[in-house]
């Protein structure tokens, strides 16, 4: 299809004449009338105009194939094509992006397996130091709570190893859980929280690595139309599932030292976010499927701007 017929198809959609058309381009009605019946074309600004008024891309407005480029003013066409090509880089610095920046949350997340190494050792040690007398927290053995303007500050042999506000919600929760459980039960269950919150550390460095995976494919200059990639995005999906799944047993054995009742947190948002990523999956997939007689190339060369 022309780049004339397109307009005129366009314009008709919008349900605008050719006077109002030339209004909003700025341009006399005889004009607008040349490029519908292609005897003139727009020059790169008024294209751009365009696209601005039918709300599509010049791809639409052109021809998405550019298959008549080669019937434009050498000026209009060089424009498109750059224009193409500064799209495709911003595509590119996306992909790269997100690349990163999933490289440096896995980087964060592995960093944590060990801190939460050390609070899994430390943890009974302090559960059994600590104990309830008239409402307050008080230290025993090796562990010493001290109570300064308003701040409770917990010391292991004289290394301060954390502090509470006296309105800190969390101390209400720990001194709720000590009268509530036995030491065997609260270190039995922080000890299997903690233990979630390791596997659910390990179940997003999984997640990040596919989404590395995903997008570096992308910035390669690949179509994301792949079935690795739509495996990436499903296998994330299922990760998701597994982390929820975690995220809220721990969330649900942690709240019932202090309530005695053990409630399974999980969002509605959540489940949506799981299934939208299910489905976009399956649009790869079909992509996939669709873009099977091309080259499978999304990027029409390999030249950087």
């Amino acid at each position: 299809m022309k780049f004339g017929d397109n307009l005129r198809k366009l314009r008709k959609l919008k349900k605008i004449s050719q006077e109002e058309l030339a209004e909003k381009v700025g341009v006399s009605r005889q004009s607008v009338s040349k490029w519908e019946t292609g005897d003139a074309y727009p020059e790169m600004n008024n294209i751009l105009e365009l696209c601005k008024i039918f709300k599509c891309n010049i791809g639409e407005l052109v021809n998405d194939n550019m298959i008549d480029l080669d019937s434009l003013d050498e000026d209009v066409k060089m424009s498109i094509v750059k224009l193409k090509k500064e799209e495709q880089n911003k595509i590119k610095k996306i992909s790269k992006i997100i690349e990163v920046l999933s490289k440096i949350g896995t980087i964060v997340s592995k960093v944590c397996i060990p801190f939460i190494v050390i609070i899994m050792i430390i943890l009974p040690v302090l559960i059994n130091g600590i104990e309830v007398k008239d409402n307050k927290l008080v230290g025993t053995g090796n562990i010493k709570i001290v109570e300064e303007n308003n701040n409770s500050y917990i010391y292991y042999k004289n290394s301060r190893i954390g502090d509470f506000t006296s309105n800190d919600e969390s101390l209400n929760v720990i001194t709720s859980a000590l009268k509530n459980n036995s030491k065997v039960e609260l270190i039995v269950t922080t000890e299997a929280g903690i233990i979630l919150l390791l596997v659910n550390v390990i179940v997003v460095i999984y997640i990040l690595d596919n989404l590395r995976k995903l997008f570096s494919n992308i910035n390669n200059g690949d179509t994301p139309f792949t079935m690795e990639n739509a495996d990436y995005i499903e296998k994330i999906a299922k990760l998701m599932i597994v982390a929820i799944i975690v995220s809220g047993l721990g969330e649900g054995l942690i709240n019932s030292l202090a309530t005695n009742d053990f409630d399974m947190d999980i969002n509605g948002i959540d489940i949506v976010q799981i299934l939208f990523l299910f489905a976009m999956s399956y649009i790869f997939k079909y992509g996939y499927m669709i873009q099977q007689d091309s080259d499978g190339v999304m990027y029409g060369g390999t030249e950087d701007e």
